[in-house]
């Protein structure tokens, strides 16, 4: 062997590996803040309905209208705080346990239990917690990935469990008192002129509380996003929130909210509770509350506990007025679930992924969500809940009677 052919088999053999070890690293990274973004992006529509439902059914607000304002105010609300971020990035996954290419892929796991999750229950107009499927998701890929010592228990149990039982509670007890206070307050005003005072305060109210949903949900898509980029070791645990990743978390959530998610403003608007103006204003005031004070402290709250236990309680302060507890029945279900749901679905994503190995893995799971994402959105169109009919009176059901297409029926054919 020559002198010259020496050197060359030396850098040519480890050459090619590394690169394709770096480029396959980053494609993963950036399918997972891809999927991140997907995930903020059902955040939004899935969870418009906790500021707007109320607004919409009163008609203090058209419904394209409230989206639009519900939209703007989530991107602002995104900018406020990053409280919420920090207890995602680093309160869920022991990251003294995992990293790395292992991380990227429970992260990315977790993400896809969460989104299969927001789709399926928007799909059957469930306004289940966001929240909670995204947690699901994460802490079920990281049970399959490490075991029980990979996930903060201490964390999941007294920033997540904990706040998840008692929120809806204290949301409903202050929507109660809220509600009965202020028709007290205004038992001898007119019917017609109370009613228009309190469709103009549901505006500000809404507002408050879609800024109030930005500073919260939002965070949590951030925080996934730093838990991928310290994976990847772009970043490490103690650096300061990128304003890119802001940005676009703000940007996903926004255009989410303005997609509208009706088929969930349905159900909160008009299947739960007949809601009067008063009972609007006092939903969203105590809601808008008990968020914002969750967001200061770094509760990532859920805001769909908070919102339905609030139009509870607006319904056991009025005197006469009809709780439908078929439906808070099958929405204390869903909440029961999502947890452990999208713990699964997450738990065997990670698992399809790691068998497959690598890259490849990731793209297989990939090109799974999408696929099951269309079919939902597929299956939705059949029976269409838009801002055409979504304030229809209910009668049990959550696409109003004689608004499902009729079939195309081409000339010469049956």
């Amino acid at each position: 062997m020559s002198a010259f052919t020496r050197p060359s088999l030396y850098f040519h053999v480890p050459a090619t590996p590394q690169l394709e070890d770096v480029t396959a690293e980053f494609v993963v990274l950036l399918v997972v803040v891809v999927t991140a973004l997907a995930f903020d992006f059902t955040n939004g529509f899935h969870d418009t309905g906790n500021a707007m439902a109320t607004s919409i059914a009163t008609g203090a607000l058209k419904p394209k209208a409230a989206v639009a304002l519900s939209a703007v105010l989530n991107l602002i609300g995104a900018f406020l705080s990053v409280e919420v971020a920090a207890t995602v990035a680093k309160g869920v996954v022991d990251l003294g346990t995992v990293g790395g290419e292992d991380l990227l892929l429970i992260v990315f796991a977790g993400l896809v239990g969460g989104i299969l999750w927001n789709i399926a229950t928007w799909l059957f107009g469930l306004p289940s917690s966001s929240s909670h499927a995204l947690f699901g998701g994460l802490v079920g890929a990281a049970l399959a990935s490490i075991g029980v010592q990979g996930v903060v228990w201490d964390g999941v149990l007294g920033k997540v469990l904990l706040p998840a039982l008692l929120a809806p509670v204290i949301a409903a007890l202050v929507a109660t008192v809220g509600t009965w206070s202020m028709r007290r307050l205004t038992r001898e005003i007119s019917e017609e002129r109370r009613d228009r005072g309190f469709r103009l305060g549901q505006i500000g109210t809404a507002s408050l509380l879609s800024l109030a949903h930005g500073t919260n949900d939002a965070q949590k898509t951030m925080g996934v996003i730093f838990l991928a980029l310290v994976a990847h070791g772009s970043i490490t645990a103690d650096t300061e929130m990128p304003f890119w990743v802001k940005f676009a978390c703000a940007v996903a959530i926004a255009l989410g909210t303005y997609l509208g998610g009706w088929r969930i403003i349905r159900t909160l608007g008009k299947g739960l509770v007949e809601i009067a103006p008063t009972q609007g204003l006092a939903a969203e005031s105590s809601s808008a509350a008990i968020i914002l004070t969750s967001s200061h402290f770094g509760l990532p709250l859920s805001t769909t506990h908070v919102a339905t236990g609030s139009i509870l309680g607006t319904g056991l302060g009025t005197k006469g007025a009809e709780v439908r507890w078929g439906v808070a029945g099958r929405m204390v279900v869903a909440w029961l679930i999502t947890l452990p749901s999208a713990a699964l679905v997450g738990a065997l994503c990670w698992a399809l992924a790691h068998v497959i190995g690598g890259l490849a893995g990731v793209l297989v799971v990939f090109t799974l969500l999408c696929g099951l994402s269309l079919y939902m959105w597929l299956r939705s169109r059949k029976e269409p809940v838009d801002a055409s009919n979504v304030t229809a009176e209910w009668d049990g059901s959550l696409v109003p009677a004689g608004t499902t297409p009729e079939p195309v029926v081409q000339e010469g054919r049956p």
